[in-house]
């Protein structure tokens, strides 16, 4: 007989509440997406995504697809920002020997991949604006693989891998503003700006209630859609505007309320809603040729083999001239496997994509192939590494 605890309805609710349903899901989908996008509703899938819609509360949105690039991801981009600030204010990133590694590792990942990425991309001045698609780790996917190895990872370092995607996430949204910026419009600039300083205001003020902060939150990110800066960048941006601060009574914060209601719709919507609409690649046309051109190679090189080399060496480097010691209770292959992990760069990758080819749609599907391709062996080697290393020998 089955027992209660390994009942289906008992294995199916443990799945669901687990770190690695949220990563398991997103795999899911982006299947499904391969899926489709490659059968006879081919058509009826593009249409749904990029035809101009009927009717929408806003010109600049006038697709499904723009609406969740621009409009959806910025609740993404807002439980990004917050998971920024905490870690800034009372996590690894609060306290400067605790950052150090974690920071270095994060730009040592990042500026491997895309050395590796314009290294193989062939010098092709086109091709060269993707460098930096293989840049940032997928938090939901590779803590979702690390889930499956349960407690086989020391928790020092799944912190570590935490950390260093929330860095680079830090860093992709800078390259993103800095880097993906289209024609500046400073009138509309100038209106997000000042209704940055309105929302950092409410806050110097005391205001507990989250209300104003969502309602300036929405205006903010309506301005920066019309500035030029990418909108999504207003998520962040608000976020480190709302109190993290406890109040003296014990209430829970504004971000921290913010957080509990947001939390669950991006891990089971907002992103898998991103990843089917941008993970269907259609393979149509493509070909052999397609697969191994400079565009799909290059960013797949960047992430299975860059951000290994990049953070792995950033590591071993940093605790050989004692700047930093490694997370404690790992070993070096238990390390390795992480920094494999790290090359998972979906969700963050197909975004700069679409950032980096917007008028070339073909050079974001041969992106997509890199992406896909580099993401699912950086997470079977990553698991493979970590399944069978040894657990470290505890300190007698």
């Amino acid at each position: 007989m089955t027992s209660d605890a390994t009942s289906p309805p008992n294995l199916l609710k443990k799945l669901l509440g687990s770190e690695a349903f949220p990563g398991i899901l997103l795999i899911l989908v982006a299947i499904a997406a391969m899926l489709i996008a490659n059968s006879p509703a081919a058509p009826a899938y593009h249409h749904l995504l990029h035809d101009t819609l009927a009717w929408t509360p806003v010109a600049k949105l006038d697709t499904l697809h723009l609406w969740i690039n621009d409009g959806l991801m910025a609740v993404f981009f807002l439980v990004v920002g917050r998971e920024v600030k905490r870690e800034l204010l009372s996590g690894q990133l609060a306290d400067a020997r605790h950052r150090r590694l974690p920071v270095l590792a994060a730009m040592a990942g990042m500026a491997a991949p895309a050395a590796v990425f314009l290294l193989l991309s062939g010098g092709e001045p086109q091709i060269a604006r993707g460098w930096a698609i293989p840049a940032a780790t997928d938090i939901a996917f590779a803590m979702g693989v690390l889930g499956l190895l349960g407690n086989r990872v020391p928790a020092a370092l799944r912190l570590f891998l935490l950390t260093v995607a929330i860095v680079d996430d830090i860093g992709a949204v800078l390259i993103i503003a800095l880097f993906y910026t289209a024609e500046v419009r400073l009138d509309w600039l100038l209106a997000a700006l000042l209704i940055f300083g309105g929302m950092m205001a409410l806050n110097r003020m005391g205001v507990r209630r989250l209300w104003p902060f969502v309602l300036t939150a929405i205006a903010l990110w309506y301005c920066m859609l019309h500035s030029g800066v990418h909108a999504t960048v207003a998520g962040v941006v608000a976020a480190f505007t709302i109190p993290l601060r406890i109040t003296a009574d014990g209430a829970a914060s504004p971000l921290e309320r913010l957080e509990h209601r947001l939390t669950g719709w991006n891990s089971y919507l907002v992103i898998p809603v991103f990843g089917f609409a941008n993970a269907g690649v259609s393979l149509a046309g493509i070909g052999i040729a397609g697969l191994i051109a400079p565009l799909p190679l290059a960013i797949a090189g960047g992430l299975v083999i860059g951000k290994q080399v990049g953070i792995f060496t950033a590591v071993a480097l940093a605790e050989r001239l004692g700047y930093a010691t490694r997370p404690a209770g790992a070993s070096w292959l238990q390390l390795w496997g992480v920094s494999i992990l790290c090359g998972i760069g979906f969700t963050m990758s197909l975004f700069i994509a679409a950032l980096a080819f917007p008028l070339h749609p073909m050079l974001v599907e041969e992106a997509k192939l890199g992406i896909l391709g580099g993401s699912l062996i950086s997470a079977l080697l990553g698991y493979l590494v970590l399944r069978l290393a040894p657990a470290p020998e505890k300190a007698g």
